[in-house]
């Protein structure tokens, strides 16, 4: 009876493993979560939209996966200086003028495309509209690095962010779907441009939480440190490039597909059944308490989605492609959220937001490309040739991430890694 009473003593002294609630209930935590979610619509939407904007006045994937691609490729090429910027300038002094540009930027695009522009004009106006899209992900991270610096909670935040940016990719590309084919072709980007304007000026004006920013010695520093040095981050950044590449590939294929049967409304709804896939495997990925080493499940993790992407352009019906999609989605979020948390391990402190944003930047770019080839193959070659980009692109990736895992263990060299947060995940390595 004694040893009993003991055992449940020590059981209820064993503190639990922090959990979302307990998250969700920082102090301040919601002042930059909600404007945060509103202002993270861009990198869901923007690229959707594009695409069903420009197919719908030109007729053609091709020429909408080249303008959405000029946008991928500004925003990638512009990610990891905004980072930067915001490193040492202050996340207001870079989200105030960012999202007033990207705004307008962003109506400027959907003007000229209703008129019938030229393409070389839709590219003019794509450049800017992605190089402002605002680097919300990051700066909400870091936010959270204020307010649970040194807690047990920063692994439970990486979980929930991941989770949250998986949110905005079910509620984005059905959003921004149903605007444009029961509203008007052009009022996903003009929603678009518009939640960025409310929701990145409402998370500027939330001072008490910015991150403080770094004298000019620490910026010396960072620039000495430069994230894209370590050499696992150069190859994670493979790594995420074909995650973009699933993203690029589903988003004109499933567009190519649900209009090819006569249902394009059943564009956002398959790929928010892939976005949900997405979702709950991160919620799940949160809730574990992981003794697998990190390099370890991401080798894992991204064979499986290799594997299923390659099954993406044998799907013929409604049913299997969502299937499969669903499948694709559960695949990403371990993927994702194990990338990130290695580089807490590679990179020093000073300079993890610009790794952070190098990873967002992958994902961008691999989306632009993708979504540039699958246009191409689905105008020239048969409806669903798309779908050969998402596993072109996470083979590739796979056979690098194979060859060069050993990058991703953190070797010290004489120094102490500081402890930090950086921009998508702030957390400790299992």
């Amino acid at each position: 009876m004694a040893s009993t009473v003991t055992s449940e003593k020590t059981k209820a002294a064993t503190p639990a493993r922090p959990g979302y609630g307990q998250l969700l209930r920082t102090r301040g935590a919601w002042t930059f979560l909600l404007p945060g979610f509103a202002a993270r619509q861009p990198f869901a939407m923007l690229t959707l939209s594009i695409v069903l904007l420009v197919q719908h006045t030109t007729g053609s994937y091709g020429a909408a996966g080249a303008a959405a691609a000029v946008t991928g490729v500004s925003m990638a090429l512009f990610a990891p200086y905004s980072g930067r910027l915001a490193d040492r300038y202050g996340q207001r002094a870079v989200l105030l003028p960012g999202v007033i540009v990207h705004a307008l930027s962003g109506l400027t695009l959907t003007a000229l495309a209703l008129a019938h522009a030229p393409l070389w004009a839709l590219f003019v106006a794509a450049v800017p509209t992605g190089a402002s899209v605002p680097q919300i992900g990051p700066m909400v991270r870091a936010r959270w690095g204020v307010k649970l610096k040194g807690s047990p909670l920063m692994s439970t935040a990486a979980a929930f962010e991941s989770v949250t940016d998986e949110l905005t990719f079910v509620v984005g590309p059905l959003l921004a779907t149903a605007l444009c084919t029961t509203v008007a072709p052009a009022a996903g980007l003009i929603t678009e441009a518009a939640l960025t304007l409310v929701g990145g000026l409402l998370f500027a004006a939330q001072k008490s939480t910015q991150p403080q920013v770094h004298s000019a010695d620490a910026h010396a520093r960072v620039e000495r440190t430069s994230a894209l040095r370590v050499p696992g981050v150069r190859v994670l950044i493979v790594t995420f490039l074909g995650i973009g590449s699933v993203f690029g590939g589903m988003q004109v294929s499933l567009a190519a597909f649900t209009e090819s049967i006569g249902e394009p409304g059943l564009n956002g709804v398959l790929y928010g059944v892939f976005a949900a896939g997405n979702m709950i495997s991160g919620l799940v990925c949160g809730a574990v308490a992981w003794k697998v080493a990190p390099q370890r499940r991401l080798v894992v993790g991204y064979a499986a989605l290799a594997l299923v992407a390659s099954a993406l352009w044998t799907a013929h019906s409604t049913l299997l492609l969502a299937g499969l999609g669903l499948l694709v989605g559960m695949c990403i979020a371990p993927a994702l959220i194990t990338g990130y948390t290695l580089v807490e391990g590679l990179v020093p402190a000073g300079a993890r937001t610009e790794a952070f944003t190098w990873l967002t930047g992958a994902v961008a770019l691999g989306q632009a490309a993708a979504v540039t080839v699958a246009g191409q193959l689905e105008d020239r070659l048969w409806g669903g040739a798309g779908f050969l980009v998402p596993m072109g692109g996470t083979v590739l990736a796979l056979v690098t991430l194979l060859a060069l895992r050993s990058r991703l263990v953190a070797h010290p060299r004489g120094r102490t890694v500081a402890r930090g947060v950086g921009h998508r995940v702030p957390v400790t390595v299992d």
